[in-house]
């Protein structure tokens, strides 16, 4: 099994408090001594990981730009969900009698979108998200530290093929509902209800063909103002809490 780099607070201490073995070592900046910090390296040195500390121009190199709060940890990879997964959840949700929600992303290949949808779905109550294995952002390092600890709750679920994928969630009553701006409707306007699938496309092209031709209804987020179109985080995150409200009625 390979190993990661995940760096920020939120990342370490997520999988710290989920998965402790997971950890290899901790690398953390030295002369930094506050309450932050502390607690997480005491607690990591009750489950026996190393802990180096380094000179902050170190630990940059090591994070490769992104920021790290001076904190970075290797780790070994975390699980990797599959087709499987996503069977199991849908038995689970059927069994006890609940509305399966989930967050489809086709064609999202930057991880800072990623963690951000994450992060979303965490919050909005989705119970996974399924992306397709070829042309799709990785959960990396990036990713996780945006996500801020949603990575280690939500199930990230590759597929092989996202539209057989559609076609057989769709067959057991989940409504697949894409977003695309040349629809008449809102998503304020529609129906969110029961079982639900919110596909997001990539930004710019929007969803692929065949998944486009998969999903049971269209949605827009209108638009009022100068600019075209949203952040597809942000606009992941308008979708699903629509869901979420509807949901509360």
């Amino acid at each position: 099994m390979s190993n990661e780099l995940i760096f920020g607070f939120h990342s370490v201490e997520a999988i710290l408090n989920a998965e402790p073995e997971r950890f290899i070592e901790i690398y953390a900046l030295k002369g930094r001594d506050d309450k932050r910090l502390t607690p997480v390296l005491e607690t990591a040195k009750e489950f026996g990981v190393s802990i180096q500390f380094m000179h902050r121009k170190t630990l940059d190199e090591k994070a490769k730009g992104e920021q790290h709060q001076g904190i970075i940890a290797k780790v070994k990879a975390g699980k990797k969900f599959s087709e499987k997964d996503l069977d199991e959840i849908l038995v689970e949700k059927s069994k006890n009698n609940e509305n399966a929600f989930f967050l489809i992303l086709d064609g999202i290949t930057d991880p800072h979108n990623l963690g951000a949808c994450l992060r979303s779905a965490d919050a909005a109550g989705v119970d996974a998200i399924i992306v397709p294995k070829d042309n799709s952002a990785k959960l990396n390092g990036v990713a996780r530290k945006v996500a801020c600890g949603a990575a280690e709750t939500i199930p990230l679920i590759q597929v092989t093929n996202l539209a057989r994928t559609l076609r057989e969630i769709k067959e057991q009553g989940v409504w697949v509902v894409g977003t695309a701006g040349e629809t008449d409707t809102h998503v304020f306007d529609a129906k969110l209800m029961g079982s639900i699938a919110i596909v997001m496309g990539a930004e710019g092209t929007g969803m692929r063909r065949l998944t486009r031709e998969h999903c049971d209804s269209l949605v827009k987020i209108p638009m009022v103002g100068t600019v075209s179109s949203l952040n597809v985080s942000v606009a992941t995150g308008i979708c699903l809490f629509e869901v979420l409200r509807q949901r509360s009625l």
